[in-house]
């Protein structure tokens, strides 16, 4: 692994540092993780501006595949808008600056992910009550998938844009300076992180989900950079640690 110091200096911009990018040179071509706090300013200029950079072959979502659809409707509009997509956050600015790549979403729901952590619920004998609370979890994601899918199937076929969820609104704005947006991104990653940090969930239902789904992403990924050509993968801030453990590995 390499984190690449230079790789994120280069870019002169306080919203992109180690701490949110991490780069992997492959003899087929680099693999760059961009970490997101979902529909943050600072997020959705880091994308942007790293996408302008790189110019993917292979542009790797944290999405549903059943979702993607609804976000490439987000995206559409002038490629020369300098304004983000109303919608979709990071992830449909993401899909607008790289309009060429080939997009793929590696998040759950999805068969693999379900074989995956069926096999795991079976190996490590958990008690009847763990495994209907880690089920019954699956059935939001679910639900969301499947809504969105709809949702872009709506917004294709009429002249409404249907989203599913209104965007996370916080204390900073796309016009603040770059600064002012790092240290607002900086300061809710820590707070969120302390606040994690100070709950147990080994064992617990969710530990089990989202460890099962952050295994299913880097299999993903490691399929996904295997073939030639440059990826970015554009995936939540707290799952960057684990992604970047397991593709070293």
């Amino acid at each position: 692994m390499d984190e690449s110091p230079s790789f994120t200096e280069s870019f002169d911009d306080p919203r992109i540092t180690p701490q949110f990018c991490r780069r992997y040179p492959e003899t087929t071509g680099d693999l760059v993780l961009v970490g997101v706090v979902h529909d943050h300013p600072a997020s959705v200029a880091r994308v942007e501006r790293v996408l302008e950079r790189v110019d993917p072959d292979t542009l790797a979502l944290e999405l549903p595949p059943a979702a993607l659809p609804l976000y490439k409707i987000y995206a559409r509009g002038d490629a020369d808008d300098p304004t983000p997509p109303r919608f979709g956050g990071e992830m449909s600015a993401a899909i607008r600056a790289a309009p060429d790549a080939d997009h793929v979403g590696i998040d759950a729901p999805n068969w693999s992910f379900l074989r995956e952590l069926v096999a795991r619920l079976v190996a490590d004998r958990v008690s009847p009550a763990t495994a209907r609370r880690v089920l019954s979890s699956l059935g939001g994601a679910t639900r969301e998938a499947v809504a969105s899918r709809v949702a872009a199937t709506l917004t294709h076929a009429t002249s409404m844009t249907v989203a599913p969820d209104d965007p996370i609104e916080y204390d900073c704005d796309p016009d603040d300076p770059p600064e002012q947006q790092a240290d607002h991104e900086r300061s809710h990653v820590a707070g969120v992180q302390a606040l994690l940090g100070s709950v147990d969930t080994d064992g617990s239902a969710l530990a089990y989900r989202d460890e099962t789904r952050e295994r299913c992403m880097i299999d993903r990924l490691e399929t996904i950079r295997s073939e030639p050509g440059d990826v970015v993968a554009v995936v939540g801030v707290d799952h960057l640690e684990r992604l970047e453990e397991g593709l070293s590995a």
